[in-house]
């Protein structure tokens, strides 16, 4: 008994790629990423693009940047500080100069000499309010016409005198913690 063998049309393999190593983030560096939508907002709430230098000190895995990014931003003007090793070389992929710093050691030591007109952060929770002065004390018209801003996403019970609330964040927005959060804007 002899069967037809049915000869397939041989069709070119996928390609292959390396698979990149997950990035695995310890629960001491406090980084909770900042969903998309969310960071897109931000970067909205923060103002339309320009001849503006950008701080974000706490660049964590650059959900911040690359909205900062896809909303025209230039890489060129935007300063990214992260301490964490691992993290800072995910953000430097984006095409991005990072700091490898602590960032309040970073304010301290910049603190009268430069200045950021635009401030975006999700800054460490356990902290949040030690990171709010520093980069409020960084945040400068810098020469501009526009007020100096700063846009953070921050717990639900943070208050801070002359900020307002842009946004209450639903209580899932970070899935490795289950802190209640809003987005404020800072305009001194």
């Amino acid at each position: 008994m002899f069967i037809p063998v049915q000869h397939r049309d041989s069709k070119p393999l996928p390609e292959v790629r390396a698979i990149e190593e997950p990035l695995v983030i310890d629960r001491a560096s406090e980084c909770h990423v900042t969903p998309a939508d969310v960071a897109a907002r931000m970067v909205d709430y923060l103002g339309r693009p320009g001849d503006f230098n950008t701080l974000e000190p706490s660049a964590g895995t650059g959900a911040l940047v690359t909205a900062l990014l896809a909303s025209g931003h230039s890489p060129n003007e935007i300063c990214a500080i992260e301490r964490h090793h691992k993290l800072a070389g995910v953000v430097r992929r984006l095409g991005v100069p990072v700091l490898q710093d602590c960032f309040l050691d970073y304010a301290a030591r910049i603190r009268g000499q430069v200045a950021f007109p635009r401030i975006i952060m999700n800054p460490p929770f356990s902290q949040m309010r030690k990171h709010i002065k520093a980069a409020l004390s960084l945040l400068a018209r810098d020469g501009h016409d526009e007020p100096a801003t700063l846009v953070a996403l921050v717990p639900i019970t943070f208050e801070h005198e002359g900020a307002e609330t842009l946004e209450f964040l639903p209580e899932d927005t970070f899935t490795t913690c289950r802190v209640r959060t809003k987005v404020m804007r800072f305009r001194p």
